[in-house]
């Protein structure tokens, strides 16, 4: 199966994984000649908050979730060491339940490939607060990496 286009699912929490999720990328993306979506999926009040915070003037409903996805981090620092490495990528954002919106993503930019991040959680943190990145791996439309951090649980 041929790899023409990697989606790189991010959220808030992804911003200490960076530099990891970018190289992740690029060990695949790089040598295959694919491009990279550097997808954002927001929940409704994020993307309000995250708009105030970044100064949009106009009407929340009035903004394109893809510029504001560029503007939050970790996008930028992930669009900047894509640039760098001179592979093409293109910025995507989405507003919703964000499992959802990231598997549609996928389905809408004919992802052969994802790359999710994600925490070390105990199976109590799962069961009761839900994961993100389990249900996206599970509805994925293909196959998944998926990057945890290492940190030691407490």
């Amino acid at each position: 199966m041929a790899i023409d286009t990697v989606l790189l699912a991010v959220g808030p929490m992804d911003s200490v994984r960076a530099p990891e999720l970018a190289e992740t990328v690029l060990e695949i993306a790089d040598p295959l000649g694919a491009k990279v979506v550097i997808g954002h999926a927001f929940t409704e009040d994020e993307y309000e908050d995250v708009h105030d915070d970044l100064g949009f003037d106009a009407r929340v409903d009035d903004v394109d979730p893809d510029e504001v996805a560029a503007e939050r981090a970790p996008v930028p620092e992930l669009a900047e060491r894509f640039e760098e490495a001179g592979v093409e990528y293109e910025i995507k954002g989405a507003l919703g339940e964000v499992s959802t919106k990231v598997v549609d993503m996928a389905i809408d930019v004919g992802a052969d490939r994802m790359v999710v991040g994600g925490r070390r959680r105990s199976p109590a943190e799962k069961a009761v607060l839900g994961s993100v990145s389990q249900e996206i791996i599970l509805q994925a439309p293909c196959p998944v990496t998926y990057f945890r951090d290492l940190d030691v649980m407490e």
